[in-house]
């Protein structure tokens, strides 16, 4: 177990994690020296310094995971599980200094968001810790002269690079997986949010032997580009955009070695006239992700009511969205918090802007916060439009805020024709009592991630991933483990 005691102050912690990487099992500042603020988007205040990771902190790091790569590997399977598992324990010992941390750095709201999140790094550690003993072969009955069978290897030096909207959660479903299977990683963590990542990782390092876990702060050209392409990093995966996401697929295709790709979303919610009407509002409020401020890949940012429960749905829904508090993410009563960054906050605005001249109706929820020292926050009030249409740049592209498209629709077959009107199909729901029509429809929609009459997010042991441009591959199961971390090798030996 960790001796390192919680920190329960996390302007105190962020100043304590100021400037610095971490590779091969301790903290170190940038090669250049460099560093970049982080601020706290709900004062504008900066709280830290990040180091500012490039090209030769990427090769220390790189470097650092090769050499603990040969030995990790030769670890009994089950043995890496065990300590993975153990990084769980000591995670969710920590729990709440994390997640007032990732509140801190991101705006997101201690009580309805940070903890929950917090919560799901230390489970997914502590699932992929109890797999160590599924990475197994198989035999081949291709010759009775000949004994066949496959193994599980793994691929070597992994680069994880990760967003700042879930930075702890979608970590942990990558390097978990990857450290069991054998291999060592380098986190890039995403400039926005660099704290909370690099305390887990410091915490998890007082188990695991130096250089297995690393972690790398910067910018994607200066620190991520020459981590994708770097020759000794043979898998790389990425969650983020999807222009950054086929620029990574690009380099990796030059290096000819696998992505594993999480890239967005522009997720529909299918509700029909015989939904049950209170679950598929408390649906809309979880699946839209109001308390992430709508930051989120699978947001249910597109929500198709059918006609005749149309405008009780709009307004019992700005009702329940109005009784939400927007104020300090550090604060227990909050509900909503900041958008993450100045210039994420500029491109919501500029779609709530779209949609109003597309001609759409523009419901504004809840209320502003008051205290004088969030005046400089970047705080943006949920919208809920109505009266736009599915083919409108608002209901189209994904917005990554707290805007949401509320669409009419009659038909059935044309619903399913606009759900799946979109280049994304990471995730969907369908909102009915009626179990044939909900067959029918989580067979003809698009997407990776289907739900009925629920909106969950992302949990471990759930396959999760998208089609179309929302990516590549699933994570956070067995099967994720195995077919993105390690290579199968065929072994046949001649009994003659």
């Amino acid at each position: 177990m960790s001796t390192i005691a919680p920190q329960l102050d996390p302007f105190a912690l962020a100043k304590e994690l100021s400037g610095k990487h971490f590779i091969d099992g301790a903290f170190r500042p940038a090669a250049s020296g460099k560093t970049f603020p982080v601020v706290n988007p709900a004062t504008g205040e900066q709280v830290a310094e990040a180091a500012y990771g490039e090209a030769a902190d990427v090769d220390a790091a790189v470097a650092a995971a090769k050499k603990a790569q040969k030995e990790w590997a030769k670890r009994p399977a089950r043995e890496r599980g065990k300590l993975v598992a153990e990084c769980g324990r000591v995670l969710d010992a920590h729990k709440e200094e994390i997640a007032r941390l990732v509140a801190l750095e991101t705006g997101k709201a201690l009580r309805t968001e940070s903890r929950v999140e917090a919560g799901v790094l230390s489970d997914a550690f502590t699932f992929f810790g109890g797999l160590g003993g599924e990475l197994k072969g198989e035999t081949v009955p291709f010759n009775p002269t000949m004994l066949t069978m496959t193994v599980r290897e793994p691929v070597g030096v992994v680069g994880a690079i990760i967003p700042w909207n879930v930075p702890l959660m979608l970590m942990a479903l990558k390097i978990a997986p990857a450290m069991v299977a054998g291999n060592a990683v380098v986190v890039k963590s995403a400039e926005e949010a660099p704290l909370a990542v690099l305390r887990a990782i410091q915490l998890i390092s007082t188990i695991l032997p130096p250089g297995v876990i690393n972690m790398l702060s910067g910018y994607g050209p200066e620190c991520g580009a020459p981590l994708v392409a770097h020759p000794d990093v043979h898998k790389v995966t990425f969650t983020g955009s999807v222009e950054t996401g086929k620029i990574v697929y690009k380099t990796a295709a030059e290096k000819l070695i696998p992505v594993t790709l999480e890239l967005g979303g522009k997720s529909p919610m299918i509700v029909c006239g015989d939904a049950d009407l209170d679950q598929a509002l408390a649906g809309a409020i979880a699946g839209m992700r109001f308390t992430r401020q709508g930051q989120s890949c699978t947001a249910a940012s597109r929500i198709f009511v059918h006609d005749s429960i149309h405008d009780v749905f709009v307004e019992k829904l700005k009702e329940k969205v109005n009784a939400m508090k927007m104020g300090d993410p550090l604060d227990e009563s909050t509900d909503i918090g900041t958008i993450v960054s100045r210039q994420q906050m500029d491109r919501v605005q500029s779609y709530i802007a779209l949609g109003k001249e597309a001609g759409g109706t523009a419901h504004v929820c809840s209320a502003m916060p008051t205290d004088a020292k969030l005046t400089k926050g970047l705080y943006v009030q949920p919208h809920i439009f109505t009266g736009v249409k599915n083919t409108d740049r608002i209901a189209k592209e994904e917005i990554f805020g707290p805007v949401c498209c509320i669409i009419r629709w009659t038909d059935y077959d044309d619903v399913i024709e606009q759900a799946n009107d979109t280049e994304y199909g990471l995730a969907a729901t369908i909102w009915t009592r009626d179990i044939k029509l909900a067959m029918d429809a989580v067979t003809r929609l698009e997407a990776g991630f289907v739900q009925v009459n629920q909106n969950l997010v992302v949990q471990p042991n759930l396959s999760y991933g998208g089609v179309k441009t929302s990516g590549l591959g699933k994570e956070a199961t067995l099967e994720a483990m195995l077919e993105h971390f390690t290579h199968k090798k065929t072994i046949i030996i001649n009994m003659k």
